[in-house]
């Protein structure tokens, strides 16, 4: 397979933990390549598996990293996932949480109550920094119970600026194997997020780029909607780790600064082709 041009993607989803910043902390060249995107008139999207955050507050958590985004720029799993409900479930339906403020305040934005309880036709487990066994029991006996089982992504880890620590999968495979059910994945590498990704950018996938750092989820995912996968090595994947991986992204940087340089270097001799 030819290596894909850069110039001809119209449209970028993109990761945020491990590409734009790790935890806290932004990465080089994040602010710089996004306006680099506007300037070029290419449509983005940051779309992001971690459900612990609302949009608004990723968008303050980014202007204060010196990234000015719109809200209408930002999806996260925890907003998919409302999204996803709201379309087979009707307002007032109870659903118990496993998770942050971000899904919890877009599952009241749609519509639904969060049960303290049992009593609940959904169990929903993103990321809880604040887990509890209790939490887990509930959330268990719900789902044993008849509760469906929804996960908000699938992600083992998250990046950080000590390392590499557990993600909502870890909490999902403990109600997993509580339950004897698995749950229905809405982030990536499952196609409802993506799906709705490139339903917000109005975009086709033949013209559009995914960016991210971790193969399991936004290379496969990507790969699986036809989409240019880019994967760079700032985040949960290891140089070591792609070396040994089935899965291969059509192209793959150090960061996301280098991904710029390399763009702005490409279209150098084009652009001095054009003025002889």
């Amino acid at each position: 397979m030819s290596e894909p041009k850069l110039t001809r993607l119209r449209n970028w989803i993109i990761d945020m933990d491990g590409v734009l910043y790790r935890l806290n902390t932004p990465l080089a060249g994040a602010a710089e390549f996004l306006q680099f995107l506007r300037q070029k008139r290419k449509r983005f999207l940051l779309v992001t598996n971690n459900s612990t955050l609302t949009v608004a507050q990723y968008v303050q958590k980014l202007a204060g990293m010196g990234i000015a985004v719109r809200a209408e720029e930002v999806l996260t799993s925890g907003e998919a996932t409302a999204q996803y409900l709201a379309g087979i479930a009707p307002p007032g339906t109870r659903v118990y949480v496993i998770g942050e403020n971000g899904i919890r305040v877009a599952l009241q934005e749609h519509g639904f109550v969060l049960a303290e309880d049992t009593d609940a036709a959904y169990v929903v487990s993103g990321l809880d920094r604040q887990l509890t066994y209790d939490k887990l029991k509930t959330a268990a006996l719900a789902i044993r119970a008849g509760a469906r089982f929804i996960g908000t992504n699938p992600d083992r880890t998250l990046p950080t600026e000590a390392g590499l620590i557990p993600g909502a999968r870890a909490i999902q495979a403990a109600l997993e194997v509580a339950t004897g059910t698995a749950p229905l994945i809405i982030g990536k590498p499952e196609p409802a997020m993506l799906q709705l990704a490139l339903q917000r950018l109005g975009a086709d996938a033949r013209t559009t780029a995914i960016l991210g750092d971790g193969l399991e989820t936004d290379i496969a995912g990507g790969q699986r909607m036809g989409l240019t996968t880019i994967l760079v090595l700032s985040g949960v994947t290891a140089p070591g780790q792609l070396a040994g991986s089935t899965l291969q992204p059509d192209l793959v940087y150090p960061d996301i600064a280098a991904l710029h340089r390399a763009w702005a270097e490409r279209e150098a001799p084009d652009k001095r082709k054009g003025e002889e």
